[in-house]
């Protein structure tokens, strides 16, 4: 079976640091890109970050790019997200995404997804 769990959200001041994780388990990780999007009420599910195991650059949406940093650990089969200098427009939930190949900020482009973790941006 197929799981991603994320976590590591919570409530931040304006400039701080938060990391999200987005741990999975019953597909080949090394073969599959993750991705991160973002849900914020009233607007469309939004594709934040992604980066693939297969290689090549990691894919940020532009907002995120200098701030926001993914990692992939294949020996614990999790991705993570480092948010740093957070800005209020950072909020929402986050969710994580998975699927074999290559990235894309297309949510119709992954067939697994993890329940998502709250990020609140204070300034």
């Amino acid at each position: 079976e197929v799981q991603l769990q994320a976590s590591g959200g919570g409530l931040v001041q304006a400039g701080e640091s938060l990391r999200l994780s987005c741990a999975t388990s019953g597909f080949d990780f090394d073969d599959a890109a993750i991705a991160w999007f973002r849900q914020v009420p009233g607007k469309e599910l939004e594709g934040i970050s992604c980066i693939s195991n297969t290689g090549g650059v990691p894919w940020y949406e532009d907002s995120v790019k200098g701030r926001f940093t993914i990692s992939s650990d294949d020996g614990k089969n999790t991705v993570y997200l480092q948010m740093d200098n957070t800005k209020s427009e950072d909020t929402g939930v986050y969710y994580c995404a998975a699927d074999l190949g290559r990235c894309s900020f297309l949510k119709s482009a992954y067939r697994a997804w993890g329940k998502g973790t709250q990020v609140t941006v204070s300034s």
